[in-house]
């Protein structure tokens, strides 16, 4: 059993909640979000709001709460087998309640199929919201070039205050 070792980030003006499956080896190691180089999470959401590709962690905190973007991950603790998600089994979901008690999430996106699924099965009967699927950004969804992942993830511009459509 391994227990998610990255706190969430968010703060009082964040206005959409993504969330991933379960931090990989190497965000594990990192501690901190998409740690991989081959994961497109930062070069999609940089292109999305027309900025540079964050490098540090720093730089990274300072991008999502500038761009009012909460972050974090459904599963609290599973048994998995590197980084593979098809090996995810014996899930606990993270409590969600803390950062939507302090923002004003107005939408909340998943990363990917595996995290929606945990989702719709653990998170959406506790919370009573649902999300929208975007495509990952993981090295492993190849069938998806990065233009097309930075055209489908600019939805998450509209419900930002960096946006044009705030509704």
């Amino acid at each position: 059993m391994i227990i998610h070792p990255i706190p969430p980030l968010f703060d009082k003006d964040s206005k959409i909640l993504i969330l991933g499956s379960f931090p990989s080896v190497k965000s594990r190691e990192a501690g901190f979000f998409y740690g991989h180089p081959q994961n497109r999470f930062w070069r999609v959401t940089s292109a999305v709001f027309d900025e540079i590709v964050p490098q540090t962690i720093e730089e990274k905190r300072i991008f999502l709460l500038r761009n009012n973007i909460a972050l974090w991950d459904v599963i609290r603790s599973c048994d998995i087998t590197g980084s593979s998600d098809s090996s995810i089994k014996n899930v606990v979901a993270n409590d969600l309640t803390e950062i939507l008690q302090t923002a004003d999430i107005h939408k909340i996106y998943t990363n990917g199929k595996t995290a929606h699924k945990y989702f719709l099965k653990y998170t959406e009967p506790m919370i009573k919201r649902t999300a929208v699927c975007l495509p990952s950004t993981s090295p492993a969804n190849a069938a998806w070039s990065i233009e097309r992942l930075v055209t489908t993830w600019g939805c998450i511009k509209n419900h930002t205050n960096t946006g044009g459509f705030h509704g």
